[in-house]
């Protein structure tokens, strides 16, 4: 067994564990986690250092998950734009195909939390095939994203099967892989999978850090060693209040994802999931967060602003020609010249 299989063996899944740890009333975090798991990796079980601090925040169960009046669970209608079961075919050009099934930590942000530790999250060869089946025959689709669950859970044979006949499609040109184990579960950028990832050049993963506490030595090797491989490295980072929702901690985040090698890509505002509504800022913190750093911090580590719009119609940049009005409810223009309103309130 690889190391990083024996830290999977030793994930944090009971609420019990954080009452030991920090002395707190478990009762409630386990009423929270009978509907949405709880999940965290050894490597970010380390990086907690109090109740409510950034960290834990991201991980730990929360009873306001159970209160949100969000209404919808899929706001991005996955399910509709799914026309076999491992493929989301949003944009012309490009898929997201749904490849693993699990995570080695449960954000309690995430835009799938309704899918955590359901059986119907993971994928087996049958959905596998059926999205392999599906890309081949769409000659309009040259861009392919691995996402999930997380892609780089997969065995390197597994993983290395996909790369292969995903390559051997002759209209695919760019392969991507979404990845939060940069930060979760570090020990997984091996050498085996780095040198594996190196055949598939030019090969894109973006990976997911949302605070500098995230920015750890193991973190920093991890990317390292992707980068070493030639694996083009960016970060999208979503915008969570009482997390990141501040200037000066976007900033030392950018800044130490660029000494990485990492580029700053996407500041997501929180899709409107139900369950994450107390991670949602307004509209304005993101805008006047940019506006603070823009000229104070290199264009490079200045990642662009966006909102994914409800019903899947794409991602909406927030610039001035996107806003059309800005209250308890944002107007906004999408890339299409359609015209949505996006609820603009902190819950």
């Amino acid at each position: 067994m690889q190391v990083w299989q024996e830290k999977m063996e030793q994930v944090v899944t009971d609420p019990r564990r954080l009452a030991q740890r920090f002395g707190i009333d478990p009762s409630p975090l386990q009423r929270v986690a009978e509907r949405y798991p709880l999940r965290i990796s050894p490597s970010y079980w380390e990086l907690l250092e109090a109740p409510g601090d950034p960290l834990w925040r991201q991980c730990v169960p929360d009873l306001r998950e159970l209160s949100d009046p969000t209404p919808c669970a899929d706001p991005l209608d996955e399910g509709r734009l799914s026309p076999v079961p491992a493929i989301v075919h949003r944009y012309p050009d490009r898929v997201l195909f749904l490849v693993g099934g699990d995570c080695a930590t449960y954000c309690r942000f995430c835009t799938r939390k309704r899918l955590l530790g359901d059986p119907a999250l993971r994928v087996g060869e049958q959905a596998l095939e059926q999205g392999l089946d599906y890309i081949a025959a769409h000659a309009e689709v040259k861009d392919v994203l691995l996402s999930g669950g997380d892609p780089l859970l997969l065995e390197n044979q597994e993983l290395e099967g996909l790369l292969s006949r995903l390559r051997a499609i002759s209209h695919v040109e760019i392969l991507r892989i979404g990845s939060r184990l940069p930060v979760t579960l570090p020990e997984r950028i091996d050498d085996a999978l780095c040198a594996l990832l190196r055949r598939f050049a030019p090969l894109y993963l973006n990976t997911h850090f949302n605070h500098p506490r995230e920015l750890t030595a193991r973190a920093a090797g991890a990317c390292a060693r992707l980068a070493d491989a030639g694996v083009v490295l960016g970060n999208q980072t979503v915008l969570l209040r009482g997390v990141n929702d501040s200037a000066p901690v976007l900033a030392a985040l950018w800044r130490g994802l660029l000494r990485l090698r990492v580029r700053p890509y996407y500041l997501h505002h929180m899709d409107l999931v139900r369950g994450t509504g107390h991670f949602r800022t307004r509209i304005e913190t993101g805008l006047e967060i940019l506006q603070q750093l823009r000229g104070n911090l290199s264009g490079l580590a200045l990642p662009q602003y966006v909102i994914d719009s409800p019903g899947g119609r794409g991602k909406i940049p927030l610039l001035p020609e996107s806003l059309l009005e800005l209250g308890d409810s944002a107007r906004l223009r999408t890339s299409s010249g359609a015209i949505i309103d996006f609820p603009n309130r902190e819950t």
